[in-house]
């Protein structure tokens, strides 16, 4: 069963939208409409290519070239009926319930709707059409009706409930018994111990969650390619070049020749805010950017976010919990919305009076230039990068000439060597299909001995009908248990596509990202586990391989081999180096604060009775008690907070990635610490055998411990950030507000030193 829901979620093209996203459950039906059946059978007979068995080397792989619209719908109807045909024969099975008759069963089921999902995810996110989305409108339905007939189907429930009811009196094997475990949990948070009338809701309540998760996505995405802010020539000024010609190329591909787009996405809006002269334009861009989903019109939000909360909410009193939070932690690292909310109160204060300063800092620089203003959401970026030359002598763009995008790929697969033995070739040109042109594949192989261990495809450029953001997914995960299934991984970007003949630069921020999210494809291709269930992963702990990752990029190493000009080939310079080095804390209010508000936000809005909540209102009114700066926004403000809206994946789980932060600052020490460093041959061996191989095979906890030794601790990840490290356990359990003056005090008396780490 959680292999057929992870399927749903990647098709909904997020890393892990929640199996409760489309739950609940009613028994199969007993009869079938005889009409439906003959329409069924010929569309099967006619060997839909999205159904179909994946062909071609490499054990198979999808068939992108061969993608058709049309086909989607019966695809998915005809997967989803005989996936359902599967279960339905599993849970009827005469014989005594046992590990192999159930439980492995239910994991081999659902292949042909695997496929399906796989194209599914593809349109949902990577090129997405008006006609896809109408297809996704009355396809969200069903597929929430389909996974209601599994997780709430009474006799399947009973024999997973024997098979581990029997598993605590004999124990499996330490694989089995893990399986096993997390199905019999999902099954449980999945409300299948309702009552029939309950069971009936909670399958409602899911149906209509599916469609309002699909509407909240589709009108950001709406709001992304309707709204595109055009320049004339004389209102580019301070804009990088390599900016400009893409912005260029950006309009000419919309018809508007000589003109320059501004494009309604954070990878053409943060280095349009953070170097653009122009004041007012900055604000319209920031004010498109942060309107998305609130533009008081047929695709504003924020009614949708009302009617999410509040189902959700009915649907977990249904099983009798107190609020949405203290349902979907349970099984989280945090295991309760309190310990959550106590790590982020406990950087909160320190992040707020790095804040200040930095807002200090900019004003001071305004008033040197004679500007009568007070800094504004819109000025943050551009006056924090005036101060960031002004402090550091570091510019930017100057940082930018040397982060090739074809470089830092490189960069990537020199990382994967030395920490994973892993070697990545290029396919040859048109012997793996890809869905666009800009897709390029490599083979992953062993470096040792050659073997075979996947496929890695990169999809990097922003285009019309792909969703925003940088994400990571698989095609088809690593499994022995049915024969060996080796893996097909992918890393989506949004970078500017540069104008044709010219190289991709990317920002120091974005080669972070692309380290981040090759971290996750790391962890899929290092997998090995033995069944699909195993794939899964904790949500505050799932960030914490791709965190951990994105300190390579400033070793040494990776550095000095593949940072280089893009004019010259000459390496980045050893003093432009020190310059990044010593900037590492650098605005690290700002982007604590931000994340930290969508984090804060999040929480709150599943703590708390939502019967009358306005989502505008409620929004302003948690910000306001926060003392949250008015130089700043959320990160992702609520009606376009996709991450927890457009499904349930990070609903109350975006805290996960300050939770998984604790745990990289935590390991990069020990990195640091070890006598080679973070190339250290020893430390390598034991972060995949630990936390990366794994998966969700062992507990997350225990898996840290094996590796470190001990647990994390929240100093590394302060000291990380430049903020006062906690002196006692008091302080470390429970800071707040009133520590906010100290803390100010001590920043400044310490600012000379701050970046000596």
């Amino acid at each position: 069963m959680k292999k057929t829901f992870l399927n749903y979620q990647k098709a909904l093209g997020l890393i892990a939208i929640t199996v409760t996203a489309i739950s609940p459950m009613m028994q199969i039906n007993a009869q079938e409409n005889p009409k439906n059946k003959m329409e069924t059978e010929a569309i099967t007979n006619s060997e839909n290519i999205l159904l179909s068995k994946w062909t071609g080397p490499y054990s198979g792989v999808p068939a992108f070239d061969k993608m058709e619209l049309s086909k989607l719908q019966p695809a998915i109807e005809v997967g989803m009926e005989m996936h359902l045909k599967e279960i339905q024969k599993i849970a009827s099975n005469p014989d005594p319930a046992t590990f192999e008759n159930t439980i492995a069963a239910m994991e081999r089921s659902g292949k042909e709707l695997d496929r399906a999902f796989t194209y599914y995810g593809i349109w949902s996110s990577n090129v997405s059409s008006p006609e896809f989305r109408e297809i996704q409108k009355e396809l969200s339905p069903k597929i929430s009706d389909y996974s209601s007939k599994v997780s709430q189907n009474k006799k399947l429930f009973e024999r997973v409930k024997t098979v581990y009811d029997n598993s605590l009196k004999n124990p499996l094997d330490e694989d089995q018994q893990r399986v096993v475990q997390l199905i019999y949990e999902n099954f449980d948070m999945e409300g299948a111990n309702l009552d029939e009338e309950s069971k009936k809701r909670y399958a409602e309540i899911n149906k209509e969650l599916s469609q309002l998760y699909t509407q909240f996505s589709n009108n950001v995405l709406h709001d992304e390619e309707s709204y595109v802010t055009y320049l004339e020539k004389d209102q580019l000024g301070g804009l990088p070049d390599s900016f400009v010609k893409a912005a260029a190329k950006a309009a000419a591909d919309r018809g508007k020749e000589g003109k320059y787009a501004i494009t309604n996405t954070r990878s053409s809006m943060d280095p349009f805010l953070t170097y653009s002269d122009e004041r007012e334009l900055r604000k319209k861009v920031w004010e498109t950017y942060y309107s998305r989903g609130d533009n008081n019109d047929e695709y504003d939000n924020n009614q949708l976010i009302s009617q999410i909360l509040k189902l959700r909410n009915e649907r977990v009193k249904l099983m009798g919990y107190k609020n949405f939070a203290e349902w979907r932690l349970q099984n989280r690292m945090a295991k309760n919305p309190e310990n959550a909310m106590k790590l982020m109160n406990a950087v909160w204060p320190a992040a707020l009076a790095r804040v200040e300063q930095e807002v200090a800092d900019m004003q001071a620089i305004a008033e040197m230039e004679d500007l009568d203003i007070t800094i504004k959401p819109w000025d943050y970026r551009y006056f924090a990068e005036k101060v960031r030359k002004e402090k550091y002598d570091l510019d930017s763009d100057e940082v930018k000439q040397y982060l090739q995008l074809d470089n830092l790929t490189q960069a990537l697969f020199f990382t994967a060597g030395e920490l994973f033995n892993f070697n990545f070739s290029p396919v040859a040109e048109g012997s793996v299909p890809v869905f666009h042109e800009d897709v390029k594949v490599w083979e992953v192989t062993d470096k040792t001995t050659g073997e075979h261990i996947g496929l890695w495809y990169l999809d990097p450029y922003a285009r019309p009908g792909k969703r925003s953001g940088a994400w990571a997914t698989t095609y088809r995960s690593y499994t022995t248990f049915d024969g060996k299934e080796t893996v097909l991984a992918s890393n989506n970007s949004n970078f500017v596509k540069p104008a044709l003949g010219e190289p991709a630069l990317i920002s120091w921020d974005d080669a972070t990202t692309f380290f981040h999210e090759f971290g996750h494809a790391l962890h899929f291709l290092s997998s090995n586990v033995k069944y699909p269930t195993l794939n899964g992963g904790v949500r505050d702990y799932t960030e914490f391989q791709s965190q951990l990752l994105e300190r390579w990029l400033s070793t040494d190493k990776v550095i000095d081999q593949f940072l280089l000009h893009h004019e010259t080939g000459e390496p980045i310079p050893a003093e432009l180096v020190q310059k990044i080095k010593n900037a590492s804390t650098f605005n690290q209010g700002f982007g604590t604060t931000e994340f930290l508000a969508s984090a804060l936000m999040d929480m709150k809005y599943h703590t708390i009775d939502p019967s009358n909540i306005n989502p505008k209102n409620f929004e302003k009114k948690a910000l306001k008690e926060l003392n949250m700066p008015d130089e700043i926004v959320m990160r992702h403000r609520s009606p376009q907070f996709g991450h927890v809206f457009s499904g349930e994946g990070y609903a109350t789980g975006y805290y996960g990635y300050l939770w998984a932060d604790v745990l990289t600052a935590d390991a990069a020490e020990a990195f640091a610490e070890s006598p080679g460093g973070f190339y250290d041959k020893d430390m390598a061996a034991k972060l995949v055998k630990y936390l990366f191989a794994p998966r969700n095979s062992m507990d997350p906890a225990e898996a840290y411990r094996l590796f470190r030794g001990r647990d994390a601790k929240i100093d590394a990840l302060m000291r990380d950030r430049g903020f006062p490290v906690p002196t006692t356990t008091e302080d470390k359990e429970d800071l707040d507000e009133d520590a906010m003056e100290d803390m100010k005090e001590e920043m400044e008396e310490d600012q000379g030193d701050e970046n000596k780490n």
